[in-house]
């Protein structure tokens, strides 16, 4: 497929596959049609013939080329097969549309200082593991590397003191990006509130802007239920203290911190999840 596309990105070269599509023709009469010289049109051929994207005979003097479809139609349906994977029902592709919406919805509305205070967001899981055990998954940093990102992230560096006053430090980075060579994707830093092991757990955590200052700052509860077949798991998501520069990180929270409960949920084991997000016009909402 590499020679096939290297032979297809010479825009010549797709003007004598156009001709040849209509029907096999000399080398002289394609030259005449593409407007080329012969020698530089029997060169392109070549390359063409090489690739297997047409075949030549010689008939007489001349040498007539005819256009081979089956390679075409070999890269066509990779091509489909590409498309239908970027396209996939709640594939990487839809998130990123939806992120895409949502980011130019809050960039608009990011006009001053404590635009978004107020702004809520409810998030509920079923899981199927004891309150022990999703306490454990909820405070151990072991535990918590596995799931507490967005998909295709992965935690690069992280602190957690699960007590009150308890330090947290997170940071993450693309999940492929092993070395740590590209941008950090990520960084937040926090403090907990609030920890009844097995019952509740809450904190405040504050994403970095790229110059180190607070985007806004999150204020997170999360409650445990115990029940018959596992655990209740409700979470509160509050934002105070919102800068105008916060909306890229606003607009990601719904579907960031769901899908970081998903990993959650996956590792424990869930039978269904709601998410809401609630805007509500409290400017006095304090830390």
């Amino acid at each position: 497929m590499d020679a096939l596309l290297a032979a297809l990105a010479d825009p010549a070269r797709r003007r004598l596959v156009t001709l040849l599509a209509e029907r096999p023709r000399p080398v002289g009469v394609l030259a005449q049609l593409a407007e080329a010289r012969q020698p530089q049109t029997t060169k392109h051929l070549q390359t063409l013939e090489r690739a297997g994207l047409v075949t030549s005979q010689r008939t007489g003097r001349r040498r007539i080329y005819a256009l081979r479809s089956a390679p075409l139609r070999d890269l066509a349906a990779a091509l489909d097969r590409l498309a239908d994977t970027a396209d996939r029902a709640g594939g990487p592709r839809e998130t990123y549309d939806r992120y895409g919406l949502s980011l130019d919805t809050e960039r608009l509305a990011a006009e001053e200082p404590g635009w978004a205070d107020g702004r809520s967001f409810t998030f509920h899981r079923s899981l199927t593991g004891s309150p022990e055990l999703v306490w454990r998954h909820l405070s151990e940093p072991s535990l918590l590397t596995r799931w507490w990102t967005p998909d295709d992230l992965r935690v690069s560096e992280l602190v957690f003191e699960a007590r009150p006053g308890g330090r947290i430090v997170l940071g993450y980075r693309d999940a492929e990006d092993i070395d740590g060579s590209d941008l950090e994707a990520g960084h937040g830093e926090g403090v907990i509130d609030e920890a009844r092991p097995g019952e509740r757990l809450a904190y405040r955590l504050s994403p970095r802007l790229p110059d180190g200052s607070p985007a806004f700052t999150a204020h997170v509860g999360i409650d445990l239920r115990p029940t018959d077949t596992g655990t209740e798991l409700d979470v509160d998501f509050r934002v105070t203290d919102s800068t105008v520069d916060s909306a890229d990180f606003i607009a990601g929270i719904e579907i960031g911190f769901g899908q970081s409960l998903d990993k959650l949920a996956d590792a424990l084991g869930t039978s269904r999840s709601t998410t809401e997000a609630v805007h509500t016009e409290d400017k006095g909402v304090q830390p």
